[in-house]
């Protein structure tokens, strides 16, 4: 199956402010989670091969450090006209269905998405408390069909790094999923130069 991997991004790099709806309509923003430690924001699909297989353990995970200072917020950006199964309606019932106890946000105009350089789903985003990047890589190294268990192996790594006050490793492998849907027109120029044959 076609992949895309995810862009360099600098570590440092500060997180991007956001204004964006959960399926209830309530607005959620950069701010609201201030008081946590360490912020994960997530680039995500309800159709990605991807993202199906970690879903169950990404709600898992989330679940297993939400008393232990992280903050989980997700995204999803797909261009929802072309691909119906991305709407908002359809967000919350996947939120519902998997037991996804964060946020998770409807970028409609893909700005959000531009703002941070996601290009995949799943796209991880970890910020430690300067709310600077600290982790820009893969949830473990489990993909459709490579028969390797789903651990976030990976990602807890650095979110344990993160919270004990650390800095991750720099070495970090990229996240690899599908591209994310653009509307027409809205390509950014470097998400082409991502795509990766299978």
């Amino acid at each position: 199956m076609p992949k895309t991997e995810s862009n360099p991004i600098d570590l440092g790099t500060r997180a991007t402010d956001f204004l964006l709806p959960d399926a209830q309509g309530v607005l959620h923003r950069l701010a609201d989670f201030d008081a946590k430690p360490a912020l994960l924001v997530a680039f995500i699909s309800n159709r990605c091969p991807f993202v199906v297989l970690i879903r169950e353990q990404l709600a898992a995970f989330a679940r297993d450090y939400a008393g232990k200072g992280l903050q989980v917020v997700a995204i999803n950006a797909n261009d929802h006209e072309a691909h119906p199964e991305e709407t908002l309606a359809r967000i919350g019932d996947e939120a519902e269905k998997f037991g996804y106890s964060f946020p998770y946000l409807k970028d409609a105009s893909q700005q959000t998405a531009k703002a941070y350089g996601a290009a995949c789903t799943p796209d991880f985003f970890l910020f430690g408390t300067d709310r600077r990047l600290a982790y820009h890589g893969q949830f473990d190294e489990a993909r459709p069909g490579n028969g390797k268990p789903v651990t976030g192996a990976d990602l807890r790594a650095a979110v344990d790094t993160v919270l004990e006050g650390g800095r991750p490793i720099a070495s970090q492998v990229p996240s690899i999923g599908c591209n994310i849907k653009w509307s027409a027109g809205n390509e950014p120029v470097w998400s082409s130069s991502a795509a990766r044959a299978a």
